[in-house]
């Protein structure tokens, strides 16, 4: 069974007030394209961590028997609280997991199912691009106590560093695994 955490909870600080994940990409909301891309791989289950406008985010993204949605009532200490919320909620049968982020709409289906065919190579498949590390990063369930044991804001970074033994570096031939929609100039370059 692999699961998938799907971080939705951040504040878009650097949007200037506006929720990037509400932002439409293809009159479709950037949140929406996210949840579709995993839901379409070959995914058992996915756990969407709200925070910041939960509601407003829940109605845009619908409902799917795959899917829970979960709320971190802890999102504004940072990233690491929603991955651990995530994890409290996934399968115990479980046998890997990916934490993927909300705001990469453009990573496909398929780079989700490439990096479950390879996860019986190592304990963490990171995808990486021309040499870049990117999203989303698949983690054997055995690296699970490690990310319990994060915090802050800088996501599971602090583990690939500290197991870069454990590390299978994919490289997949798609821009968008390093593509995150941060800023308003990220929209802009769409159009």
């Amino acid at each position: 069974m692999i699961s998938a955490i799907l971080l939705a909870a951040g504040q878009s600080e650097r949007m200037n007030g506006e929720n990037k994940l509400t932002k439409k990409i293809q009159d479709i909301p950037l949140i929406k394209h996210s949840v579709k891309n995993i839901l379409s791989s070959s995914i058992d289950e996915l756990i969407v961590v709200l925070g910041y406008q939960k509601e407003i985010i829940e109605k845009l993204i619908g409902k799917n028997k795959k899917m829970k949605i979960i709320f971190n009532k802890n999102f504004e200490n940072g990233i690491a609280s929603s991955i651990k919320t995530g994890l409290l909620h996934s399968s115990e049968k479980s046998e890997a997991f990916f934490i993927c982020l909300g705001d990469m709409p453009l990573v496909n289906h398929n780079i989700y199912n490439q990096l479950i065919k390879s996860k019986d190579n190592k304990k963490i498949i990171v995808p990486t691009y021309k040499g870049q590390q990117g999203n989303p990063v698949l983690f054997d369930k055995s690296m699970k106590e490690k990310i319990m044991n994060i915090s802050g804001d800088a996501g599971a970074k602090k583990i690939l560093e500290l197991n870069k033994d454990k590390i299978l570096n994919l490289e997949i031939n798609d821009q968008s695994i390093t593509k995150g929609f941060d800023t308003q100039d990220n929209f802009n370059l769409l159009y």
